[in-house]
Protein backbone atom coordinates (compact mmCIF):
# COMPACT_ATOMS: atom_id res chain seq x y z
CA UNK A 1 0.00 0.00 0.00
CA UNK A 2 3.19 2.55 0.65
CA UNK A 3 1.20 4.05 3.04
CA UNK A 4 2.61 5.29 6.67
CA UNK A 5 -0.59 5.51 9.34
CA UNK A 6 -3.62 3.84 10.03
CA UNK A 7 -6.32 6.37 9.64
CA UNK A 8 -4.93 5.96 5.67
CA UNK A 9 -5.09 2.07 5.23
CA UNK A 10 -8.55 1.90 7.38
CA UNK A 11 -9.83 4.67 4.22
CA UNK A 12 -7.97 2.36 1.97
CA UNK A 13 -9.15 -0.86 3.11
CA UNK A 14 -12.57 0.27 3.42
CA UNK A 15 -12.85 1.83 -0.29
CA UNK A 16 -11.53 -1.93 -1.75
CA UNK A 17 -13.88 -3.95 0.34
CA UNK A 18 -17.16 -1.40 -0.79
CA UNK A 19 -15.93 -2.39 -4.40
CA UNK A 20 -16.56 -5.61 -4.33
CA UNK A 21 -20.06 -7.22 -5.65
CA UNK A 22 -21.72 -10.22 -4.88
CA UNK A 23 -23.28 -12.45 -7.61
CA UNK A 24 -27.19 -14.25 -6.93
CA UNK A 25 -25.45 -16.87 -4.51
CA UNK A 26 -24.08 -13.89 -2.01
CA UNK A 27 -20.57 -14.80 -3.55
CA UNK A 28 -17.91 -12.08 -3.97
CA UNK A 29 -17.21 -11.84 -7.41
CA UNK A 30 -13.85 -12.81 -8.11
CA UNK A 31 -13.25 -9.71 -10.76
CA UNK A 32 -14.15 -6.81 -8.37
CA UNK A 33 -11.97 -8.10 -5.79
CA UNK A 34 -8.57 -6.02 -5.77
CA UNK A 35 -5.66 -7.80 -3.16
CA UNK A 36 -4.22 -4.92 -0.62
CA UNK A 37 -0.85 -6.02 0.16
CA UNK A 38 0.17 -4.23 3.42
CA UNK A 39 3.60 -3.85 5.34
CA UNK A 40 4.97 -1.44 8.37
CA UNK A 41 7.85 -1.28 10.49
CA UNK A 42 8.44 -0.06 13.76
CA UNK A 43 12.08 -0.30 14.97
CA UNK A 44 13.44 -3.83 14.59
CA UNK A 45 9.94 -5.25 14.22
CA UNK A 46 7.61 -5.71 11.27
CA UNK A 47 4.48 -6.65 9.83
CA UNK A 48 3.39 -8.15 6.15
CA UNK A 49 0.03 -9.24 5.20
CA UNK A 50 -1.89 -9.99 2.40
CA UNK A 51 -6.35 -9.33 2.42
CA UNK A 52 -8.81 -10.18 0.04
CA UNK A 53 -11.61 -8.53 0.79
CA UNK A 54 -14.44 -9.80 1.79
CA UNK A 55 -12.41 -13.63 1.57
CA UNK A 56 -9.65 -13.29 4.09
CA UNK A 57 -10.13 -10.62 7.14
CA UNK A 58 -9.44 -7.07 6.43
CA UNK A 59 -7.87 -4.36 8.26
CA UNK A 60 -10.63 -3.22 9.96
CA UNK A 61 -10.69 -6.90 11.58
CA UNK A 62 -7.34 -5.71 13.79
CA UNK A 63 -8.21 -2.44 14.23
CA UNK A 64 -7.49 -3.56 17.97
CA UNK A 65 -4.04 -4.36 17.23
CA UNK A 66 -3.24 -0.64 16.37
CA UNK A 67 -3.79 1.94 19.56
CA UNK A 68 -5.37 5.43 19.41
CA UNK A 69 -2.53 8.00 19.75
CA UNK A 70 -2.25 9.05 23.21
CA UNK A 71 -2.87 11.81 24.44
CA UNK A 72 -2.76 13.53 27.75
CA UNK A 73 -5.23 15.80 30.01
CA UNK A 74 -4.61 19.32 30.18
CA UNK A 75 -4.44 19.39 33.57
CA UNK A 76 -2.11 16.19 33.88
CA UNK A 77 0.91 18.25 31.61
CA UNK A 78 -0.07 21.60 33.43
CA UNK A 79 -0.04 20.80 36.86
CA UNK A 80 0.86 17.48 37.98
CA UNK A 81 3.35 16.13 35.51
CA UNK A 82 4.39 12.26 35.80
CA UNK A 83 6.22 11.54 32.41
CA UNK A 84 8.67 13.11 30.05
CA UNK A 85 6.16 13.10 27.85
CA UNK A 86 3.93 15.22 30.08
CA UNK A 87 6.82 18.13 30.43
CA UNK A 88 7.32 17.96 26.54
CA UNK A 89 3.80 18.85 25.91
CA UNK A 90 3.99 21.22 28.66
CA UNK A 91 6.14 23.26 25.96
CA UNK A 92 4.87 22.37 23.46
CA UNK A 93 1.26 22.88 23.78
CA UNK A 94 1.43 25.19 27.00
CA UNK A 95 4.18 26.99 26.91
CA UNK A 96 4.94 27.54 23.19
CA UNK A 97 2.34 29.69 22.78
CA UNK A 98 2.39 32.00 26.19
CA UNK A 99 6.02 32.94 24.65
CA UNK A 100 5.09 33.11 20.96
CA UNK A 101 2.03 34.91 20.92
CA UNK A 102 0.29 34.44 17.12
CA UNK A 103 3.22 32.41 15.80
CA UNK A 104 2.84 28.41 14.78
CA UNK A 105 5.31 26.25 16.35
CA UNK A 106 7.22 24.81 13.42
CA UNK A 107 8.16 21.08 13.91
CA UNK A 108 10.67 21.09 10.90
CA UNK A 109 12.36 23.49 12.55
CA UNK A 110 15.74 22.76 14.03
CA UNK A 111 15.43 26.45 16.46
CA UNK A 112 11.90 25.47 17.35
CA UNK A 113 12.32 21.97 18.41
CA UNK A 114 15.65 23.36 20.22
CA UNK A 115 13.51 26.01 22.38
CA UNK A 116 10.69 23.04 23.14
CA UNK A 117 13.57 20.47 24.43
CA UNK A 118 15.05 23.14 26.30
CA UNK A 119 11.65 24.23 28.44
CA UNK A 120 10.80 20.42 28.51
CA UNK A 121 14.23 19.32 30.41
CA UNK A 122 13.93 22.88 32.81
CA UNK A 123 10.67 21.57 33.64
CA UNK A 124 11.50 17.97 33.95
CA UNK A 125 14.76 18.89 35.95
CA UNK A 126 11.86 20.91 38.53
CA UNK A 127 9.97 17.61 38.83
CA UNK A 128 12.92 14.90 39.00
CA UNK A 129 11.65 13.93 36.01
CA UNK A 130 14.40 11.40 33.68
CA UNK A 131 14.45 10.81 30.15
CA UNK A 132 13.69 14.68 28.46
CA UNK A 133 16.10 13.66 25.52
CA UNK A 134 15.96 15.77 22.23
CA UNK A 135 14.75 12.46 20.25
CA UNK A 136 12.26 11.96 22.65
CA UNK A 137 11.21 15.57 21.90
CA UNK A 138 10.73 14.93 18.71
CA UNK A 139 9.27 11.91 19.06
CA UNK A 140 6.62 13.06 21.35
CA UNK A 141 5.99 16.49 19.20
CA UNK A 142 6.28 15.27 15.25
CA UNK A 143 4.64 11.51 16.87
CA UNK A 144 7.90 9.81 15.01
CA UNK A 145 8.09 6.12 14.94
CA UNK A 146 11.57 5.31 14.98
CA UNK A 147 12.78 3.23 11.36
CA UNK A 148 15.46 0.76 10.65
CA UNK A 149 16.78 0.90 7.59
CA UNK A 150 17.20 -3.58 7.68
CA UNK A 151 13.56 -3.97 8.72
CA UNK A 152 12.46 -1.70 6.22
CA UNK A 153 14.11 -3.78 4.05
CA UNK A 154 12.76 -6.74 5.09
CA UNK A 155 9.35 -6.15 5.19
CA UNK A 156 9.49 -4.21 1.58
CA UNK A 157 10.57 -7.63 0.27
CA UNK A 158 7.92 -9.64 1.43
CA UNK A 159 5.77 -6.96 0.17
CA UNK A 160 7.04 -6.99 -3.40
CA UNK A 161 7.50 -10.91 -3.58
CA UNK A 162 3.71 -11.02 -2.46
CA UNK A 163 2.84 -8.99 -5.32
CA UNK A 164 4.71 -10.85 -7.62
CA UNK A 165 2.99 -14.08 -6.48
CA UNK A 166 -0.64 -12.49 -7.18
CA UNK A 167 0.42 -11.42 -10.68
CA UNK A 168 1.80 -14.17 -12.10
CA UNK A 169 0.27 -16.94 -9.76
CA UNK A 170 3.82 -18.71 -9.09
CA UNK A 171 2.93 -19.82 -5.85
CA UNK A 172 0.70 -19.47 -2.78
CA UNK A 173 0.28 -16.22 -1.27
CA UNK A 174 0.50 -15.26 2.61
CA UNK A 175 -1.99 -16.21 4.91
CA UNK A 176 -2.53 -13.93 5.71
CA UNK A 177 -0.13 -12.23 8.25
CA UNK A 178 3.81 -12.46 8.71
CA UNK A 179 5.17 -11.03 11.99
CA UNK A 180 9.30 -10.16 12.40
CA UNK A 181 11.01 -9.37 14.89
CA UNK A 182 14.80 -8.74 14.72
CA UNK A 183 15.35 -8.11 18.27
CA UNK A 184 13.57 -10.22 20.63
CA UNK A 185 14.35 -10.32 24.02
CA UNK A 186 14.41 -13.90 24.36
CA UNK A 187 14.21 -15.22 20.85
CA UNK A 188 16.46 -12.84 18.90
CA UNK A 189 15.63 -12.01 15.04
CA UNK A 190 13.01 -14.69 14.54
CA UNK A 191 9.83 -14.68 12.05
CA UNK A 192 6.77 -15.88 12.07
CA UNK A 193 3.12 -16.30 9.90
CA UNK A 194 -0.27 -16.86 10.84
CA UNK A 195 -4.00 -16.61 9.71
CA UNK A 196 -5.87 -13.41 11.30
CA UNK A 197 -9.28 -14.25 11.20
CA UNK A 198 -12.15 -12.01 10.41
CA UNK A 199 -13.78 -10.07 13.07
CA UNK A 200 -17.42 -11.12 13.08
CA UNK A 201 -18.18 -7.90 14.35
CA UNK A 202 -16.16 -5.94 11.85
CA UNK A 203 -18.22 -2.84 10.35
CA UNK A 204 -16.33 -3.28 7.12
CA UNK A 205 -16.33 -6.77 6.20
CA UNK A 206 -18.68 -9.20 8.04
CA UNK A 207 -21.39 -7.58 10.21
CA UNK A 208 -24.39 -6.66 8.36
CA UNK A 209 -25.95 -5.17 11.48
CA UNK A 210 -24.11 -4.11 14.10
CA UNK A 211 -26.29 -3.98 17.96
CA UNK A 212 -25.45 -1.21 20.21
CA UNK A 213 -27.39 -0.90 23.89
CA UNK A 214 -28.06 2.44 25.57
CA UNK A 215 -29.81 3.88 28.27
CA UNK A 216 -33.01 5.65 27.70
CA UNK A 217 -31.09 8.72 28.87
CA UNK A 218 -28.43 8.89 26.65
CA UNK A 219 -28.21 11.60 24.21
CA UNK A 220 -27.57 11.68 20.34
CA UNK A 221 -24.23 13.11 21.22
CA UNK A 222 -23.40 10.77 23.59
CA UNK A 223 -23.67 8.02 21.13
CA UNK A 224 -21.15 10.01 18.45
CA UNK A 225 -18.97 10.05 21.21
CA UNK A 226 -19.08 6.48 21.53
CA UNK A 227 -18.78 6.04 17.82
CA UNK A 228 -15.28 8.24 18.13
CA UNK A 229 -13.92 7.13 21.32
CA UNK A 230 -14.76 3.42 21.54
CA UNK A 231 -13.75 0.62 19.33
CA UNK A 232 -15.66 1.64 16.07
CA UNK A 233 -13.08 5.22 16.25
CA UNK A 234 -14.94 6.66 14.07
CA UNK A 235 -14.18 10.42 13.22
CA UNK A 236 -17.19 12.63 12.28
CA UNK A 237 -19.86 10.39 11.84
CA UNK A 238 -23.36 11.24 10.73
CA UNK A 239 -26.46 9.65 11.36
CA UNK A 240 -29.62 9.22 9.72
CA UNK A 241 -32.49 6.51 10.60
CA UNK A 242 -33.99 3.60 8.26
CA UNK A 243 -36.96 5.85 7.07
CA UNK A 244 -34.64 8.06 5.66
CA UNK A 245 -35.42 11.25 9.08
CA UNK A 246 -31.33 12.74 9.36
CA UNK A 247 -30.65 12.67 12.97
CA UNK A 248 -26.92 14.46 12.32
CA UNK A 249 -25.58 15.39 9.14
CA UNK A 250 -21.63 16.57 9.71
CA UNK A 251 -21.52 18.16 6.01
CA UNK A 252 -22.47 20.44 4.68
CA UNK A 253 -22.24 23.69 7.27
CA UNK A 254 -26.12 24.44 6.42
CA UNK A 255 -27.11 21.13 7.04
CA UNK A 256 -24.97 20.76 10.28
CA UNK A 257 -26.40 23.81 11.95
CA UNK A 258 -30.24 22.58 10.98
CA UNK A 259 -29.36 19.00 12.36
CA UNK A 260 -27.39 20.44 15.69
CA UNK A 261 -30.30 20.88 18.27
CA UNK A 262 -30.84 17.29 18.00
CA UNK A 263 -27.57 16.78 19.65
CA UNK A 264 -28.34 17.39 23.45
CA UNK A 265 -31.92 14.96 22.75
CA UNK A 266 -32.24 11.92 24.80
CA UNK A 267 -32.14 9.18 21.71
CA UNK A 268 -35.37 7.39 23.03
CA UNK A 269 -37.33 10.69 21.80
CA UNK A 270 -36.06 10.75 18.27
CA UNK A 271 -36.11 6.17 17.90
CA UNK A 272 -37.69 3.60 18.84
CA UNK A 273 -35.65 0.87 20.37
CA UNK A 274 -34.63 -2.12 18.04
CA UNK A 275 -35.26 0.82 15.06
CA UNK A 276 -31.83 0.58 12.81
CA UNK A 277 -29.54 3.90 11.88
CA UNK A 278 -27.51 4.16 9.07
CA UNK A 279 -23.99 5.47 9.90
CA UNK A 280 -21.87 6.89 7.40
CA UNK A 281 -17.71 8.23 8.57
CA UNK A 282 -14.89 9.64 5.83
CA UNK A 283 -13.05 6.54 7.50
CA UNK A 284 -15.27 4.74 5.75
CA UNK A 285 -15.55 5.16 1.98
CA UNK A 286 -18.12 3.29 0.34
CA UNK A 287 -19.21 1.23 3.55
CA UNK A 288 -22.41 2.29 5.17
CA UNK A 289 -22.74 1.19 8.93
CA UNK A 290 -26.19 0.45 10.35
CA UNK A 291 -27.24 0.32 14.30
CA UNK A 292 -29.35 -1.69 15.75
CA UNK A 293 -30.30 0.56 18.91
CA UNK A 294 -31.41 -1.56 21.93
CA UNK A 295 -32.49 0.60 25.01
CA UNK A 296 -31.57 -0.53 28.63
Amino acid sequence: SGLDNVEARRWLNATICGLVQFDDDGDPDPSTIIPFVDGGSEGFSGQARVILPRITSCFECSLSMFPPQQSFPLCTIAETPRRPEHCIAYASVLLWPKEHPGKKLDTDSPEDMQWVYERAKERADKYNISGVTYMNTMGVVKNIIPAVASTNAIIAAVCVNEVVKLLTFCSQSLNTYMMYRGAGTFTGVDSHTFVYDQNEDCPVCTATVRKMFLKRTETLNELIQRMIDGDLRLKSPSITTGSGLTLYMQKPPALETATRPNLDKALSSLIDSGEELAVTDPIMENINLTLSVQFE
